[in-house]
């Protein structure tokens, strides 16, 4: 079976349009779906010098493979017009429906995958929206617990909290969040990258992991127990490893995965390795849902010059893990 993939145009103000233009004359085994305002997307493309015809979606139709300058479309009209990297509240409304038929939609099977462009979380919350992300959006709409896994080639970073503040890590780091996300990562990696023992690196919150208990107790009472009793039950586990060494390279080939306790202090390490190739994977759902790995880049809306790499790793990781899923019978 064709998997057939939504695809969000993210803010409209931001690059989002013209990358998802851009999906159109790259080879897919499977049919794109843009999800957003048609006018808004032939715009992008024509100001990107990128021929693109868009064909109205129907979930009934048969599914094809997509086709060279061709996109599918749900249309859904902006409350505003939009103008390149200048933000409107009076926007926010229909970003947030995007996201909401996407995850309808994949919910109820007519989607496979959902790849998101970026939104901005600050308009939305101008408008008087409660958002945090992409990753918690969705986790609430499908009563999912989730996880946020970034990988690059070579690299795979998932955190146990995520669009947090700082000052507010300490009190969520406990046993049962440990617990959770060490399930939810070691399934995914199973499941969902074929990994038969998955190898995970689990970092420390403090700075050199406690220094036994001199600069923070929480690995001593809360991380390193669960470590301890998750290996017992199976898991290849290590740590809790200082974060300022566990990503050297000669570590690397040792793991599958890393676990970080929040999100500078793994994401980092990531996207200076791997910034443009690095793709953002929500673990937990239902459904697949992949990202790209930065942001609405409001100062290159319109341009043309925003680079599509990313878009275009976060489109063919989703149809692997479809395809691999499919394999298995748990799609």
């Amino acid at each position: 079976m064709i998997p057939r993939i939504a695809i969000t145009l993210g803010e409209p103000a931001g690059v989002g349009p013209e990358l998802v233009a851009t999906l159109a004359h790259t080879r897919w085994d499977a049919e794109l779906i843009a999800i957003g305002e048609p006018a808004l997307l032939l715009a992008r493309a024509r100001s990107s010098g990128i021929a693109l015809t868009l064909e109205a979606f129907d979930p009934l139709a048969p599914r094809r493979a997509q086709r060279d300058g061709v996109l599918g479309c749900l249309a859904l009209d902006l409350s505003v017009p939009a103008v390149a990297g200048h933000l409107d509240t009076a926007n926010a409304a229909h970003v947030l429906g995007m996201l909401g038929s996407a995850a309808e939609l994949a919910q109820s099977g007519v989607f496979d995958a959902i790849v998101t462009a970026p939104v901005h979380k600050g308009v939305i919350n101008d408008a008087g929206h409660a958002f945090t992300g992409h990753t918690e959006f969705f986790a609430e709409r499908a009563g999912a617990d989730v996880l946020m896994l970034l990988t690059s080639p070579g690299l795979r970073v998932a955190l146990a909290t995520t669009h947090l503040s700082l000052a507010r890590v300490p009190a969520a780091i406990d046993a049962a969040l440990i617990e959770r996300c060490l399930r939810i990562l070691h399934a995914a990696l199973a499941r969902d990258f074929g990994l038969s023992e998955p190898r995970i690196d689990v970092l420390g919150l403090n700075p050199h992991a406690g220094e036994g208990g001199h600069l923070g107790r929480e690995e001593i009472e809360i991380i390193g127990p669960v470590i301890e009793r998750m290996r017992a039950a199976g898991m290849s586990l290590r740590g809790p490893l200082p974060a300022d060494t566990a990503f050297l390279p000669e570590r690397l080939p040792q793991t599958d995965a890393f676990l970080a306790m929040y999100h500078d202090q793994g994401l980092p390490v990531l996207k200076a390795r791997g910034f443009g190739d690095a793709v953002n994977l929500t673990l937990g759902l239902p459904y697949i849902r992949t990202s790209v790995d930065h942001g609405t880049a409001l100062d290159l809306a319109g341009s043309g010059r925003a680079d599509p790499s990313s878009l275009h790793a976060a489109v063919r990781l989703a149809i692997e893990l479809g395809a691999r899923r499919a394999a298995r019978g748990t799609a």
